[in-house]
């Protein structure tokens, strides 16, 4: 189940066919209770029936997060989004867990939750930049 105050148009979430098989799809609209895409059964179905997509380093790649490189005296945990001329995102991967940083004189330091959905990192990221993280 995923709370209807927690996605918005954008994000992606999942839910289970009748085959018991998950599918993920982007959300395309929210009102009272439902989550619309145009791909879906009826074309809608109950925020009940939704489910938060996980984050895994595998999707953290996907949109295009770099790995910090050593050999350049980079965190190799922290992968990292430029989203404009002069800022980027950062996120610390150590034992599962997606934690964001923010660079400051002492070097990186967590600020906010850790990041368990995808949709988690696509509200932060709208949040910062005002634009879309997609696949």
């Amino acid at each position: 189940m995923i709370d209807e105050a927690d996605i918005r148009i954008g994000n992606y979430v999942s839910y289970f066919d009748y085959n018991m098989e998950e599918s993920v799809f982007v959300v395309e609209g929210v009102l009272d209770g439902y989550i619309y895409n145009s791909g879906l059964p009826r074309s809608k179905i109950s925020c009940e029936k939704a489910n938060p997509v996980l984050l895994d380093l595998y999707q953290l790649i996907k949109f295009d997060f770099i790995r910090g490189v050593p050999e350049e005296g980079e965190d190799e945990n922290i992968y990292s989004l430029k989203y404009n001329r002069l800022n980027s995102l950062h996120i610390r991967y150590e034992k599962g867990c997606f934690q964001p940083v923010t660079e400051s004189p002492a070097g990186f330091v967590p600020y906010g939750r850790p990041l368990v959905h995808v949709h988690q990192l696509q509200n932060l990221f709208h949040a910062l930049s005002r634009d879309e993280l997609t696949l």
